[in-house]
């Protein structure tokens, strides 16, 4: 990861605290730019395999439209409800489209250890379902911001 944060040292989570964090959530927030430099936000589900965060997303959605146009995407995952509990990471950099476009289950070596890790993670198989809807986007982070405030709880 190119870039290191430099604010909050106090609260930013060492390298095997955010993999750890990365591989329990669920859901992430994924922001994209529109033609006219307008933001768009949307959820998606994700897996984290230690060097890239993989996003499987529709590929008839506005995200999908926007980042074949200009790949630059900002994700956060976040967790907590108490502000002494509040934990988190931006990952900032380039969409990367792997695989076709949508995935079939076509052959891609590239995929398997992400397919693998989603199918277990959300369906509880050991092999990837595909649907024709969806197609794969591999974000290797030029920058990480991380966060745990429960670091400075009570102190």
């Amino acid at each position: 990861m190119a870039d290191t944060q430099r604010r909050g040292r106090r609260i930013m989570m060492a390298q095997g605290e955010l993999d750890a964090f990365l591989a329990a959530q669920r859901t992430c927030r994924v922001a994209t730019v529109g033609g006219d430099g307008a933001p768009h936000v949307g959820a998606l589900w994700f897996v984290w395999d230690g060097t890239a965060l993989w996003l499987y997303s529709i590929t008839r959605s506005k995200r999908w439209a926007q980042l074949r146009k200009d790949p630059r995407i900002a994700v956060v995952v976040d967790d907590g409800h108490a502000y002494d509990e509040l934990r988190g990471a931006e990952l900032t950099g380039r969409a990367d489209l792997v695989g076709e476009a949508p995935r079939t289950g076509e052959p891609c070596p590239a995929l398997d250890a992400p397919e693998r890790l989603f199918a277990d993670k959300y369906f509880g198989m050991s092999r990837m379902p595909h649907d024709g809807r969806h197609a794969w986007l591999r974000l290797t982070p030029e920058s990480v911001a991380s966060w745990d405030f429960r670091k400075i709880a009570g102190g």
